[in-house]
């Protein structure tokens, strides 16, 4: 396969674009359902809240474990294979949740979930090769928006057919999946040259010493730091978003799905069209701030909203923490070579995994303490004020970050403010 060239290569861009689309439309599409399937296999909401932040801390500590080793496999025998393993692992994930008789089975499934998912690392790194530094942040943007337009179709589809049935959502997801696969096996190509891959090490494959790459250097660790503090609040949505707009608005999938899908078109419309000019004008760093500010008021207004309609306008200015996250990985990517950044991207989504496992299993214990006849903590957007906090902490931690100028990809470059 002929390797991308720098500076865009159509087909390649083409691909990982709609692949993006197709494997988190895959995801989106559970996401009003899941949650539902666990609440009947426990009868309570209150402990569905517990297994399902469980079950999404699986998954992360899933992909703190693989992303590394797969990011580093993708620095050895490139992006192409990586991506494609990745797209029928997640089609036997769907079909196994699909067919969960219990919780053990449904585990089993996001465990495998975790570990196939764990490729979107591969996927950052495939763009990193194809795209020169300057122009990065706009093309993170774009896979971003990729991201967001599998969100807008994904929930909307999956609230459509769990009217029908909870596990109906998860055969269309496999099916999705399914796709993916198929397309890539017959269009993608690979975008890193033999020359420019990277001996497998188990010593910066595990995840602990993939994290020795983001001590490196101290913009990296500050970067990272705010790239863990923003995953953290926005965990805060898969762990207990359903089952709070059920409690509080009384919405069901159906409704779930329509908001998910607004978030995402708004989403879509901020990192697909709003990042380019603004980074042009403004720079990386204060793009980034301004980014996380603006999502921590959005957040805050999340949890405070007292009806469905202002909780749903409170999304406005939430999406605009989609700025910050397209402009951290462009900043990321400036500081290491070529060859490191499949182990930068796995390092990243270690970080993400992190606090993928750790923020459910808070944000669902403080919402399930929130909630119900006498809860310990009665204000039930709790979770929601939280994360608001967390948020504006990184927005403070990354206006101290002094950023890399713009220099020739795989130089270590000097450091200056934007």
């Amino acid at each position: 396969m002929i390797p991308a060239p720098r500076g865009g290569f159509s087909p390649a861009i083409a691909f990982i674009f709609v692949t993006a689309v197709l494997d988190v439309m895959a995801m989106g599409i559970i996401i009003p359902v899941l949650p539902v399937l666990v609440e009947q296999f426990t009868g309570s909401n209150a402990a569905a809240g517990i297994y399902n932040g469980l079950f999404v801390t699986l998954w992360a500590a899933m992909q703190f474990i693989f992303s590394p080793v797969i990011g580093s496999l993708s620095d050895r025998f490139g992006r192409r294979p990586v991506i494609l393993i990745s797209a029928a692992g997640l089609a036997v994930d769907f079909a196994l949740m699909a067919l969960a008789p219990n919780l053990w089975w449904l585990a089993a499934a996001r465990i495998l979930g975790g570990i196939t998912s764990s490729s979107f690392t591969t996927v950052f790194a495939y763009m990193a090769d194809i795209t020169e530094p300057e122009k990065r942040a706009r093309a993170y943007g774009l896979i971003g928006a990729a991201f967001s337009a599998g969100f807008v179709a994904g929930p909307l589809i999956g609230g459509v057919l769990g009217e029908f049935g909870p596990r109906i959502p998860f055969w269309a997801a496999a099916a999705l999946s399914s796709l993916a696969f198929l397309y890539g096996l017959f269009v993608l190509p690979e975008s890193l040259a033999p020359e420019k891959r990277m001996a497998f090490s188990w010593r910066r494959a595990n995840p602990f010493g993939a994290l020795r790459l983001l001590r490196s250097h101290h913009e990296l660790t500050g970067l990272s730091i705010v790239n863990f503090l923003l995953y953290f609040a926005h965990h805060l949505f898969s762990a207990v978003f359903v089952l709070y707009a059920a409690y509080r608005y009384g919405w069901g999938a159906m409704e779930v799905g329509i908001l998910l899908a607004l978030v995402g078109a708004l989403d879509m419309v901020v990192q697909g069209i709003l990042v380019g000019p603004a980074v042009k004008r403004w720079g990386d760093r204060k793009v980034m701030v301004f980014g996380l500010a603006a999502g921590a008021v959005g957040i805050a207004c999340m949890g405070l909203a007292p009806t469905g309609w202002l909780f749903t306008l409170a999304m406005f200015p939430n999406a605009l923490w989609g700025l910050a996250m397209p402009t951290i990985q462009s900043l990321m990517t400036r500081l290491v070579s070529e060859s490191e950044q499949g182990q930068l991207q796995g390092a990243n989504m270690s970080v993400a995994s992190i606090a993928g496992a750790m923020s459910p299993l808070f944000f669902g214990f403080v919402y399930s303490v929130s909630v119900g006849e006498k809860p310990l903590l009665p204000l039930p957007g709790a979770s929601f004020l939280i994360a608001a906090a967390i948020m504006s902490g990184a927005a403070l931690l990354a206006a101290t970050q002094r950023v890399p100028p713009r220099r020739a990809a795989g130089d270590r470059a000097d450091f200056a403010s934007d």
